[in-house]
């Protein structure tokens, strides 16, 4: 036997909030409702998008077990979706919807959840919660660390902790549900049961059409004090032809902003309470609706950012590179070049593939020339403040070079004239030899003879 739903819908701003982020969509094969957030309009192109591109699966060929990859397509096509827009405009960033949809084949429902809006179902007068909340106060109830009356009153129970938001993260919660007849369906946003217990829900669906049913929730959430956008889509699953025909009904922020669209979507309808009062407590002081997603890092384009953090990384890393490097090209040294003295330009090391010095002044001055401590000194290359200090130091090197070959020159000897032979007077008279006196410079070098201060061995090791 196959089975209809008998479907209405209806979606007010409520009496704080000055536009609708909350949107709904009701046909013969789909029931669905997205809640937006993220301010600045944000949050109602957020839900209306999801809308629209989920919408597409009210059609009567999907069937049995292909409702929930069906489903599962649809709900990430909504989250790329949203992705896209944020890439469009990145002062959307932050924002995001819930999903919460029924798709219908006639025999099964297949339920798709994301978030904290609600599913219910009311057979034989039993009313029972098909969608699991996405809360951080769920999650204290399901450890056991509150009930479910606190979780009502917890002063933290709209925050929310998955949520469709243009993120790889955001999947589903997916489930195949059985349905028959007399059973009557229920989508509604937060707005409903965050002021509304499940008691006066179940007392609500109980009697009437879907007509009647969501005009008394949504005016029992306003009495209530609701501060939110307040959205139901109630469905009947009947055997007949259903009353309210096969026409779908568009609501809330999706109706709004459509373009384009089917044509067939129906007008936002506004129940209004009585009064121009803000709908109590909760409509002073900071807007919770602000607070709902505010803890949730940011995780969109998580590549995008590391690819960014990398290259401010890198750029630190070339820009203390090319700084120590222009610092190295600023200072001198004097070493070895081959045979010769020479003065350097930046310091003595090397990596791989780099080279951090090389020769600025090549010097006259050959290394043997040098005594044996200046020429280890040298070789094993003498650190200069700038380029002058570098050039005094080669000057102090060559004085002691010319001091060393000063005193490396052999002595000179005194040439002395020859003394003329006497004619001999008498033959009777042996010749008279004459002393020769000592050349005064033939003496070697003493101690006595070096500069005052000089050690006689400088100049050992010179060639």
């Amino acid at each position: 036997m196959t089975l209809s739903l008998d479907y209405a819908a209806l979606s007010d701003v409520g009496r704080v909030r000055r536009n609708n982020e909350d949107s709904a969509y009701a046909g013969p094969h789909l029931l669905l409702l997205a809640d937006g957030m993220g301010g600045a309009a944000a949050g109602e192109v957020a839900s209306a998008a999801a809308v629209q591109v989920i919408r597409r699966l009210d059609t009567s060929n999907i069937t049995g077990p292909d409702m929930m990859e069906a489903l599962a397509g649809a709900v990430h096509r909504a989250n790329e979706r949203l992705s896209e827009l944020v890439e469009e405009d990145p002062e959307r960033e932050g924002m995001g919807s819930t999903v919460t949809a029924l798709l219908f084949d006639g025999e099964h429902l297949g339920l798709a959840h994301l978030g904290d809006s609600r599913a219910y179902r009311l057979r034989d007068g039993l009313l029972y919660q098909l969608s699991h909340d996405h809360t951080f106060v769920q999650s204290l109830v399901d450890e056991g660390r509150i009930s479910k009356e606190e979780a009502f009153t917890h002063p933290h129970r709209n925050l929310i902790l998955r949520v469709l938001d243009g993120r790889p993260d955001s999947d589903p919660d997916l489930e195949m549900l059985d349905v028959r007849a007399g059973d009557r369906l229920l989508l509604c946003s937060d707005g409903l049961p965050d002021y509304v217990s499940d008691q006066v829900i179940a007392a609500s669906m109980a009697d009437g059409t879907p007509d009647s049913v969501v005009v008394e929730l949504i005016t029992h959430a306003l009495e209530a004090g609701s501060n939110d956008n307040i959205t139901c889509v109630v469905a009947d699953v009947v055997e007949t032809a259903p009353a309210s025909g096969d026409q779908p009904q568009l609501v809330g922020a999706a109706a709004e902003l459509a373009q384009g669209g089917t044509g067939r979507g129906e007008p936002t309808i506004a129940v209004r309470g009585h009064g121009d009062g803000d709908g109590g407590a909760g409509g002073a002081g900071i807007d919770p609706e602000e607070l709902r997603y505010a803890p949730r890092p940011p995780k969109r384009f998580l590549w995008l950012r590391r690819l960014a953090v990398l290259a401010v990384v890198l750029a630190l890393i070339a820009g203390g590179g090319w700084f120590a490097y222009s610092w190295t090209q600023k200072q001198y040294y004097v070493g070895t070049d081959g045979d010769y003295v020479a003065i350097f330009k930046g310091v003595d090391q090397d990596f791989p593939g780099l080279s951090l010095s090389s020769v600025y002044e090549r010097q006259p001055l050959q290394v043997d020339k040098l005594p044996t401590y200046s020429r280890e000194q040298v070789e094993g290359t003498i650190q200069a403040d700038d380029l002058a200090g570098a050039r005094t130091i080669v000057t102090e090197l060559q004085r002691v070079a010319d001091q060393c070959a000063a005193k490396a020159k052999p002595p000179v000897k005194p040439t002395t004239s020859p003394t003329p032979s006497k004619p001999a007077t008498t033959p009777s008279k042996p010749p008279v030899s004459t002393p020769v006196s000592k050349p005064p410079a033939t003496a070697p070098s003493t101690p006595a003879s070096t500069p005052a201060g000089s050690n006689p061995d400088d100049c050992d090791g010179v060639r």
